[in-house]
């Protein structure tokens, strides 16, 4: 039987930190930026864990292997 095949949006989109979790990139950050402060678009730089009802959807996203995990710094 051949291998399955990661979702590539999901890999692209997505990451697993080394403690299972699913990390994303925040939404409202690529244009439109004169309007927001200095303040809100430093905050949007950094990623965030998937929670809600996307949360309930982890055991799908591991199960696709193609997930690269993000790089320990310890």
């Amino acid at each position: 039987m051949p291998k399955m095949k990661s979702s590539r949006s999901a890999a692209k989109r997505f990451r697993l930190t080394a403690t299972g979790k699913v990390r994303r990139n925040q939404a409202f950050a690529r244009h439109i930026l004169t309007k927001k402060t200095r303040k809100r678009k430093r905050r949007l730089r950094h990623t965030v864990c998937v929670c809600g009802r996307l949360a309930a959807h982890k055991e799908a996203f591991a199960r696709l292997s193609g997930l690269p995990r993000e790089k320990s710094l310890f």
